[in-house]
């Protein structure tokens, strides 16, 4: 399946392909001021070849946020280290392209691919782990309904430095 349609939205899920490298990296590399220093997005092709080989695995999917109308890049959202069995369940990371930020794109994007996690693959918990200061992605999450379960000092390390973050779930009996 290559891209995901919801109706009456404005954006849709599209699986990254090699050929989105170079219209990805513009986008990221004009987003460099939104992101920093909350995520290192790849900004150059080899970052982006490893961002598609990672996707190649089984535990990841990942997706470009696209606006219906001109297929424009509005971000990224990922489902990291997905796991079955007992703990049935997956990371949660995001990012937006500076030009599209605001416009509730994301929160589209987020939307759709909560659904596949909880419908189409099964998951029972999604977690984001974000810094305490990035108040633009806490309310995001909030607004789907997100709940903060707790601290972790220097848990991921962002941009060559060792972060603190926050760790936020949605349980798919809670949506």
């Amino acid at each position: 399946m290559a891209e995901i349609a919801f109706p009456a939205l404005r954006t849709y899920l599209a699986r990254p392909r090699y050929g989105d490298g170079p219209a990805f990296i513009n986008a990221m590399q004009n987003s460099k001021g939104l992101h920093h220093p909350w995520v290192a997005a790849p900004c150059d092709m080899a970052a982006w070849r490893r961002y598609i080989q990672r996707l190649e695995r089984d535990n990841e999917e990942g997706f470009l946020v696209r606006r219906v109308g001109d297929r424009s890049i509005c971000g990224v959202v990922n489902l990291n280290v997905i796991t079955y069995e007992a703990l049935c369940s997956a990371y949660l990371s995001y990012y937006a392209v500076e030009a599209h930020a605001g416009r509730g794109y994301m929160k589209e994007g987020l939307q759709q691919l909560i659904e596949m996690a909880f419908q189409r693959l099964g998951l029972h918990r999604l977690e984001a782990n974000i810094q305490p200061d990035n108040l633009r992605s806490i309310r995001l999450v909030e607004s789907l309904g997100f709940e903060c379960e707790g601290y972790s000092p220097r848990y991921l390390m962002v941009n060559g430095k060792w972060r603190d973050h926050e760790r936020w779930a949605l349980l798919s009996d809670n949506t």
